[in-house]
């Protein structure tokens, strides 16, 4: 059996690619989850109860955003139970990795509980405005409405583009090309669609007049980058067109 140095060493080589990743995600929650799943694999932990125990701190954090009274120390707790759960969701695809790779029931898993709490956060935020928060307009209860559909069709987009991609050089019996190196520069101009610096974000959630025109930055930040990635993705979607897939026998004989 590892021992908790050793599987921490092996994650160290074990790692996905870092282009693209915003900041906290890169360079805070990468590191949380390594730590989590050397200690989730030294204790005997699969990636989908891994994936189970981040769905429990996430929930626990949103069930508090919609039920109880924003206060300073509510704004802590929520803080802690959402990067403790975005921690243990960085945890479950490296633990599977340490394992020797994961499931696509796993991967299935993962990314309905991520589907679920993108849209869940923001709706939560909505009761919350709507029953704590003395807003002067009832127009503002449309920002956390119109950040859960930016949300969610960011989540989807991404994650399309990348299966269209897959299946698309499975098909056409492409490699995958090599991970280009991850650009620090990028990492920190994406920081508000950062779901990490999101979490850390509702430390403010106990100070209203704070917490709303910093949530709004967020939603702003979120909608214009999924202005521009909309596009960028779909000429490289199509791209994808002008690479024909070749057949089973083609592949054979190639």
């Amino acid at each position: 059996m590892s021992t908790f140095s050793d599987a921490l060493t092996r994650l160290g080589s074990a790692q996905k690619s870092a282009k693209g990743a915003p900041a906290y995600s890169r360079f805070v929650n990468r590191k949380l989850g390594r730590v989590l799943a050397a200690a989730s694999y030294v204790v005997g932990l699969t990636p989908n109860q891994v994936t189970g125990i981040s769905a429990c701190f996430t929930f626990a954090g949103i069930a508090l955003i919609a039920l109880v009274s924003p206060a300073p120390w509510l704004g802590l707790v929520v803080c802690l139970a959402l990067v403790i759960g975005y921690a243990f969701d960085a945890a479950d695809g490296q633990l599977a990795r340490l394992r020797g790779g994961g499931s696509k029931s796993g991967e299935y898993l993962d990314h309905m509980v991520d589907a679920l709490k993108v849209s869940a956060l923001h709706s939560a935020v909505a009761i919350s405005f709507y029953r704590f928060f003395d807003l002067d307009h009832a127009a503002y209860l449309l920002l956390p409405v119109a950040f859960t559909v930016v949300a969610a069709v960011l989540f989807f987009g991404m994650i399309l583009k990348d299966l269209l991609a897959r299946a698309h050089r499975a098909a056409a019996g492409v490699p995958a090309p090599p991970p280009e190196a991850p650009s620090t520069l990028r990492a920190l101009l994406v920081i508000p669609t950062d779901y990490g610096f999101l979490c850390v974000a509702f430390l403010l959630f106990g100070f209203k007049d704070v917490f709303l025109p910093l949530y709004a930055l967020f939603f702003a930040g979120n909608l214009l980058f999924l202005l521009a990635a909309s596009v960028k993705w779909f000429r490289e979607v199509g791209a994808l067109d002008a690479t024909p897939a070749q057949s089973g026998s083609q592949r054979v004989n190639a």
